[in-house]
């Protein structure tokens, strides 16, 4: 199991640009699969992006996509989430997840993963 961070977050103006990252910590690899979900005051936690080996696969809910970009660059310890024409809506805590033996970022959105990350507060003003 791979101990996760994020940081990033923060206060926007809605339109506004708010970028996330996520770190596996000891240099430990992060996962074949990392996956970004968000969870808002009252409601249930949803998943937002998730991606397979540097990008090789990506999947977007339909709430954020073109808005939001799931990158990872060379190395394999950290997943950036960058967003953009934030709205209220897009609001909430912000948690990174990670599985180590996974092909298909999709499978994130609906199985429990490895890891979890503590979470990263995005608060949208209006």
């Amino acid at each position: 199991q791979v101990q996760l961070t994020e940081s990033g977050g923060g206060s926007v103006q809605a339109g506004g640009s708010l970028s996330l990252s996520c770190s596996s910590s000891g240099g430990a690899y992060i996962g074949n699969c990392v996956a970004w979900f968000r969870q808002a005051p009252g409601k249930e936690r949803e998943g937002v992006a998730s991606i397979y080996r540097r990008g090789a696969k990506t999947h977007y809910a339909d709430s954020v996509k073109g808005r939001f970009l799931i990158a990872q660059e060379s190395g394999e310890n950290t997943v950036f989430l960058q967003m953009k024409d934030l709205t209220p809506d897009d609001s909430g805590v912000y948690y990174c997840a990670s599985t180590t033996l996974c092909w298909d970022p999709r499978r994130l959105f609906n199985e429990a993963p490895d890891s979890w990350g503590k979470g990263t507060l995005v608060t949208v003003n209006p």
